[in-house]
């Protein structure tokens, strides 16, 4: 009863004059942008991962500049950079050849910013997964007949998968966090969300507690959907002793 009487547990209802709307709605944001740049992430991973392997030394060297910069330089910086330059530079370019300014979204500058740095942490982890492969199997696969494209989509992707899903689950989780970052540049996602009903009604305890359930249910349902391709991924696989 005492702990009831402390704690305004209305503050947290779906209606005015809780503030539960509110932070649900931060919290979608928060995975809008997770999933967005997650996503845009990988497609850069891939893309980066393949071309440090195969690609010439010019497109080698690019690669490296880009994931070694956005590996040294840190994230609230980068962000910072990103987002006020990125979107300045963008309309200077328009601007340039006569188009007019565009409102660039904070839902569209938010995935932009997490999928660049999402993109050179994700290509490392692919160029590991795809140098694990052992070059037996993909010799194999040649001296069968295959054509390149064949190889890589029956050998080398399906045999990187589980040693690159411990990584790319981890750069999930770190991305459904990297979104608390984006608060600094006034997008109302969840950090934000909780800080303007902490401020609101001064119950900084019950929303910063509140908001970090809201994180923990988001990691342990990504853990449960994590481990079950985890172990798809792996089947057929000898565990190595």
């Amino acid at each position: 009863m005492a702990a009831d009487s402390i704690i305004n547990w209305s503050l947290l209802s779906l209606s005015a004059p809780g503030w539960g709307g509110v932070l649900l709605q931060g919290f979608l944001h928060s995975i809008q942008i997770a999933v967005g740049g997650y996503a845009l992430g990988l497609l850069l991973g891939v893309g980066g991962a393949f071309g440090k392997l195969y690609g010439g030394p010019v497109t080698r060297d690019l690669l490296e500049c880009y994931t070694t910069i956005v590996r040294a330089v840190p994230e609230l910086v980068l962000i910072l950079l990103l987002y006020y330059a990125g979107t300045d530079l963008l309309n200077q370019l328009l601007g340039a050849v006569g188009f007019e300014a565009v409102d660039i979204s904070g839902l569209m500058a938010g995935i932009f910013v997490i999928g660049v740095v999402q993109g050179a942490y994700s290509t490392e982890v692919l160029r590991g997964a795809i140098k694990a492969v052992p070059a037996g199997q993909i010799e194999a696969a040649r001296a069968y007949g295959m054509s390149p494209g064949k190889v890589l989509r029956r050998v080398t992707l399906p045999a990187m998968l589980p040693y690159a899903i411990p990584g790319l689950a981890n750069l999930w989780l770190i991305a459904t966090k990297d979104t608390a970052l984006l608060a600094v540049v006034g997008f109302s996602e969840l950090t934000l969300a909780t800080r303007q009903a902490a401020g609101a009604t001064k119950a900084y305890l019950l929303f910063f507690c509140a908001a970090g359930a809201l994180y923990l249910a988001l990691t342990l349902v990504s853990n449960v959907f994590i481990g079950a391709l985890e172990r798809h991924a792996r089947r057929g696989f000898v565990e190595q002793r």
